[in-house]
């Protein structure tokens, strides 16, 4: 009897064991599956370091310091877009402030509407709060990118001291995943957005430089220098219609040239956007020593070549002058004394030059409407043939097919990006720029009135020329834009006003633009152009 009951205890005993190994195995197996509602295990099952890796990756992928560097300066420039682009889709829902986009006034959560995240990267790898302009031109001051991993309600946790080793990788990760978002939906918001359609708006951020800051602006441009007083026309940004510009990131432009050469071709008005580009450039730069004319000179309307290198980016912006992008000659008449002449069929003799550049900025118009070229007296020649008299508008068109031609011929679109400028509006009143116009006292910009649908028919051969090409080019169509800025011309403060010196009003310069100014959107258009639209070989 007491063996039958000693066996019976042993076997409830071997039976409860059973049922608690059993037990505890069924748990610990569905842990993974119990974790999220059970927090209290959280501390006894740390979950290990999460890598953004491919399945197949036995290791991450390692990033770089550039490419860290690059990748969250890119993340910087477009949260600037991202609720413009978030207003194309849906006008639900969104706050503005001051006539832009505000991320306070977005309904609903920032990890909804803001994928990139309101936080800047500190020199110490920490990271501190920041708001939407901190990050326009310093290259201090980089935005990093607040990834949430959600995955049907498992959030994936990292413990502080995995969060602390894994900070430079992750974030450079979560910012390339993210920009790959962003960058999908901006370019296609851009792409069916007309740049060339829209209005100047105020902006308390401009200008992106300050007037007189700038060591390359010459003295016909630099108008504060100079005297002017009034600075309004300085605090206008460019706004397409349907879509908006990225803000202008010079650190990130100049990742882009890295290793390249960068050339403006044409007239004084590629010469105001070409120091205009050195200005915008230089703001960022740690050191702006570490820029400069490789030849040593000084610009002035005299001379008509420049090279200027960036030396911690390898790369060169360059101005080439060339008025009309065809052949000026010279012709000797029957008293002895030498006429100009121009050859409608011959491209310029510094197209030489303009085969080295990897991206090209030409421009052609205004010298079209000086005197013997309007005029067209023994001056267009063809061949050998010198035409005794000749219409300008054909001229100009044979000229533009000839530089498209030349084009054709000699650029390789795989490795080269051209871009061509359209015509600059000027804005004279009573008379031309060599007959009394005047623009002095011009303070705002048009805000109405058939100029600003004023389109040259030097435009609309442009536009042909361009069309019937086998290269792609880009047209910067700024025709519009410079409708609106009779505010914008150095009218009379082309020269250094000194003390006690008399203004002449008698002949001023409504034709080119004050620097800070106009030609700095010409500039942003371009840069917006790279960022949205450029080939994967310029990425």
């Amino acid at each position: 009897m007491a063996s039958n009951s000693s066996r019976k205890s042993r076997y409830t005993l071997t039976t409860s064991l059973f049922l608690v190994l059993f037990l505890l195995t069924i748990f610990l197996f569905s842990k993974r599956a119990l974790e999220p509602a059970l927090v209290i295990y959280r501390d006894f099952f740390p979950l290990s370091s999460v890598h953004l890796s491919s399945p197949d990756s036995a290791t991450p992928p390692q990033w770089s310091s550039d490419e860290v560097e690059g990748a969250e300066s890119l993340s910087n420039q477009l949260k600037s877009s991202i609720f413009e682009a978030q207003a194309v889709e849906s006008k639900d829902g969104l706050g503005y402030v001051d006539g832009k986009l505000s991320p306070d006034n977005v309904k609903g959560s920032d990890s909804d509407l803001d994928p990139v995240g309101p936080t800047v990267a500190n020199g110490d790898g920490t990271l501190t709060k920041s708001t939407r302009e901190s990050g326009i031109n310093d290259p201090d001051s980089v935005e990093a990118a607040a990834v949430k991993v959600d995955n049907g309600g498992d959030h994936l946790m990292q413990s502080h001291e995995e969060r602390e080793t894994n900070t430079g990788l992750h974030s450079a990760k979560a910012v390339a995943a993210t920009v790959d978002v962003v960058d999908d939906k901006l370019t296609k918001s851009v792409k069916e957005c007309d740049l060339y359609m829209g209005t100047w708006v105020r902006d308390g951020g401009y200008p992106i430089y300050k007037p007189g800051s700038c060591p390359f602006v010459d003295e016909a441009f630099d108008c504060q220098s100079n005297g002017r007083r009034d600075s309004d026309y300085l605090k206008w940004r460019w706004k397409p219609d349907g879509c908006d510009l990225p803000r202008f990131n010079a650190t990130d432009f100049l990742r882009r040239l890295r290793g390249k050469r960068l050339m403006l071709v044409g007239d004084s008005m590629n010469r105001n956007q070409f120091e205009s580009l050195l200005c915008l450039l230089r703001e960022g730069l740690h050191d702006k020593r570490r820029m400069y004319e490789v030849h040593g000179h000084k610009i002035t309307k005299g001379r008509g070549y420049y090279i200027f290198k960036f030396m911690d980016y390898d790369c060169t912006v360059e101005f080439v002058r060339s008025h009309f992008l065809v052949r000026e000659g010279l012709r000797i008449n029957g008293q002895g004394n030498s006429n100009p002449t121009l050859s409608i069929d011959r491209i310029d003799k510094t197209s030489s030059r303009w085969k080295r550049a990897n991206i090209l900025v030409f421009n052609t118009g205004h010298w079209w409407t000086h005197g013997k070229t309007a005029r067209g007296k023994n001056y267009y020649k063809e061949g050998n043939y010198l035409y005794p008299q000749f219409d300008a508008v054909e001229a100009y068109r044979r000229a533009l097919r000839t530089w498209a031609k030349w084009i054709d011929d000699n650029v390789n679109s795989k490795k080269q990006l051209v871009f061509y400028r359209g015509y600059s509006s000027a804005h004279f009143r009573g008379g031309d720029w060599d007959s009394g116009g005047s623009c002095n006292g011009e303070g705002e910009p048009v805000l109405g009135g058939a100029i600003l649908n004023n389109y040259p028919l030097k435009m609309k051969i442009v536009e042909e020329a361009i069309q019937g090409m086998r290269t792609p080019v880009k047209l910067l169509n700024v025709t519009r834009l410079t409708n609106f800025r009779k505010d914008g011309h150095p009218s009379i403060y082309g020269k250094n006003l000194t003390a006690g010196k008399r203004v002449s009003t008698r002949r001023q310069d409504c034709s080119h633009w004050c620097l800070p100014g106009v030609p700095d959107a010409w500039n942003e258009l371009i840069y917006a152009s790279l960022v949205f639209q450029q080939k994967d070989s310029y990425s």
